[in-house]
C-alpha cells in the first residue's frame, strides 16, 4: 500500500515514519509514505498558494492550481483521493478497515478557509472528518487516518487477532485487560482469566465486551447485528445495571 499526502507541512510527517509500528511496516515494505509540498507546485514568485474568496468573507482559500497539480505528480489509477474535511462523512472502523484495501490513497491537507471548491468537486473521491469539531489543518486528521489504516494491512501487526478483538472493530467496545501482577493495590485480576478456560474466558470477554458498550456507547449496539448469545447477555446486562 502507498500513501501520499499532499500538505504545507511535510515536516509534520517526520516524526510519523519512526513511529513504532508504521516505521516497521516501511522497513518490510508492506507501506510506503510520502509527503508533497503543495507550495513547490505554486507558480507565484513568493510560493503563495491562497487568495481571497470571491464573493467576500473572512479568512483566505487555497488555489486550485497547486493543488491540482500536486495531485497530478503522485496519482495514477489505483488512486483514491481523500480531502480531509470537517463537512466530510464521519471517520470509523468501518471506514478505516475499506479504505486499507485501497492500493493508493491521497490526502489532501487543506488549510485557512479550505481550498477551492472546484478541486473538491471533481478530483476527490471521498471527504473525510474525524469529529464534529474545526482544526487548523488537515495534517492531524491525516495523520490519524494514516495511523488507523497501517495498522490493519495485513502483516503489520503481529496477528490478525491483534487487531480484531480492538474497540470498533467489530462494533464493541473491547473488553477488559490485565497484566502482571495479579494483584495490585488490594485490586485481583478477575479469576476467569487465570483459569485456563479459553471457552470460560471467550464468553467473559464477550459478555464484558457488550457491557462496556451498553454503558459507554449504547449507540453502537444500534448498528450491530447481535448473535443469540449476545442478546441473551445483553438482556442479562441491562437487568444488573
Amino acid at each position: 500500500m502507498k500513501i501520499d499526502i499532499l500538505t504545507l507541512f511535510p515536516e509534520f510527517f517526520q516524526a510519523l515514519t519512526n513511529f513504532s509500528i508504521i516505521g516497521r511496516a516501511i522497513e518490510k515494505g508492506l507501506f510506503s509514505f510520502n509527503t508533497v509540498n503543495i507550495r513547490d507546485f505554486s507558480k507565484d514568485k513568493h510560493k503563495r498558494v491562497d487568495d481571497y474568496p470571491f464573493g467576500g468573507g473572512p479568512g483566505m482559500v487555497m488555489k486550485p492550481e497547486p493543488i491540482y497539480d500536486a495531485l497530478l505528480s503522485v496519482k495514477d489509477n489505483d488512486s483514491f483521493v481523500i480531502y480531509l474535511s470537517p463537512q466530510g462523512i464521519l471517520y470509523n472502523q468501518e471506514v478505516a478497515k475499506k479504505l486499507a484495501s485501497k492500493k493508493h490513497l491521497i490526502l489532501i491537507c487543506g488549510h485557512y478557509e479550505g481550498i477551492d471548491n472546484r478541486i473538491v468537486e471533481n478530483y476527490v473521491d471521498m471527504e473525510l472528518s474525524i469529529g464534529d469539531y474545526v482544526l487548523t489543518g488537515g495534517e492531524i486528521p491525516a495523520m490519524v487516518v494514516v495511523d488507523s489504516i497501517v495498522r490493519l494491512i495485513p502483516g503489520v501487526l503481529s496477528s490478525q487477532e491483534a487487531y480484531m478483538d480492538e474497540s470498533h472493530y467489530n462494533g464493541l467496545l473491547e473488553y477488559p485487560q490485565y497484566t502482571r501482577p495479579r494483584e495490585f493495590n488490594e485490586f485481583k485480576v478477575p479469576e476467569v482469566l487465570l483459569s485456563g478456560n479459553h471457552e470460560e474466558i471467550r464468553k467473559w470477554r464477550k459478555y464484558q465486551s457488550l457491557k462496556n458498550t451498553y454503558i459507554k456507547r449504547p449507540d453502537l449496539l444500534e448498528k450491530r447485528k447481535l448473535s443469540k448469545e449476545e442478546i441473551a447477555m445483553l438482556e442479562e446486562i441491562k437487568k444488573l445495571i
